[in-house]
């Protein structure tokens, strides 16, 4: 790991969105990112990770350590610390979410759906 960042934050939209998934599609879910075809991200309870499928699921960025013990309302940022092992990884932590939220609304939606 090339640097651990304690304390950060990830919106409470795209962690109460992950959860909402979670309980509706399974424990574990895997997505391929748009435009990073190498790029797998994966999701669980307590962590996401960002893996290179090509590196046998090598990590890049992950997620974890969400401190929602203590939490008390839906809307304000959840703090996570943030794992950092690959050196560009900041580069594609912002596309990766914003991917995230697009292809979980539209699993969910198809759910909906059915």
């Amino acid at each position: 790991m090339l640097e651990k960042r304690p304390g950060e934050l990830v919106s409470a939209n795209h962690y109460n969105h992950v959860q909402i998934a979670l309980k509706r599609l399974g424990q574990e879910i895997k997505l391929s990112i748009p435009r990073l075809k190498h790029l797998d991200l994966i999701l669980q309870k307590d962590a996401w990770i960002v893996v290179d499928r090509v590196l046998h699921d090598l990590p890049i960025v992950s997620w974890a350590d969400f401190e929602v013990t203590k939490r008390d309302n839906l809307y304000k940022p959840i703090r996570c610390e943030l794992r950092l092992y690959h050196y560009a990884a900041h580069k594609i932590m912002a596309h990766t979410l914003n991917a995230m939220e697009l292809m979980l609304g539209e699993s969910l939606s198809a759910l909906d759906t059915d």
